[in-house]
């Protein structure tokens, strides 16, 4: 691991941290880590050991990965899906139960909903848009992960991003999003800005919106949350990712 991926992961740490405790972040601290003797950082696909890593890779490493409390209750690793190429990758704050159950992010009711959400902007995780989470496993009773389950997951998270590099990042609720923002404030305050974020040595724009669970119990949130899907596509649009309609 290089010393820029380990500064990552500490940064990423102490803001789950201080975001889960609710506490005020001060100026993030200075690390001062060496790269591993002998290893480069992740580069055009490759891993530390040279073995030019995959999504079928990461997946296989998720599912036998013990590195923190949430393995021990999994029923499956939930790793992502869809396409290696895609416009959007959304990422979501961890697995529930159907999720647990059927190793596939987003397949119960908010995951259904989710779907029609962009299906209506023209993505589709069949096609153009890959689908994950902060941890790939479901924390119990579908609380907010810890923040060393935030940091044991993100590796596999950023490994994610520089394979499929997407053009843009939709982070799906407060935790996805202050998380990846490194930012303590309510998703309210997060959503609809396009922000250019650093996720492990890839940098992609970021739009933060509420998590399809918060429309399904609160419909006043849809009219924001298509607000927010309509600037995203607008920016798709403007990058050239669809062709304009007559």
């Amino acid at each position: 691991m290089t010393a820029n991926e380990k500064t990552s992961v500490a940064r990423l740490l102490d803001l789950a941290s201080a975001v889960a405790s609710g506490g005020y972040m001060e100026a993030p601290a200075e690390y001062a880590f060496a790269d591993d003797a002998e290893t480069d950082s992740f580069h055009a696909g490759a891993v530390d050991n040279g073995i030019v890593d995959s999504l079928d890779q990461i997946a296989a490493d998720a599912r036998a990965c013990a590195a923190c409390r949430l393995a021990q209750g999994r029923k499956n690793a939930v790793p992502g899906e869809g396409p290696d190429r895609p416009f959007v990758m959304v990422i979501g704050e961890g697995p529930g139960a159907d999720e647990d159950a059927s190793g596939r992010p987003f397949v119960g009711k908010a995951g259904q909903l989710l779907d029609k959400m962009l299906g209506a902007i023209g993505l589709s995780r069949q096609t153009n848009c890959y689908i994950a989470n902060v941890v790939k496993c479901r924390p119990p009773e579908n609380r907010n992960p810890q923040p060393d389950e935030i940091a044991a997951c993100a590796p596999f998270l950023e490994r994610q991003a520089r394979l499929l590099r997407p053009a843009f990042i939709l982070c799906a609720g407060k935790v996805a999003a202050g998380t990846l923002l490194r930012s303590q404030a309510g998703i309210g305050q997060l959503r609809g800005k396009i922000t250019e974020i650093d996720l492990g040595g890839f940098t992609a724009p970021l739009l933060a919106t509420y998590h399809p669970s918060a429309l399904l119990r609160d419909e006043n949130l849809k009219r924001p949350a298509w607000e927010d899907l309509k600037t995203l596509r607008s920016a798709l649009e403007r990058a050239g990712f669809f062709a304009e309609e007559n």
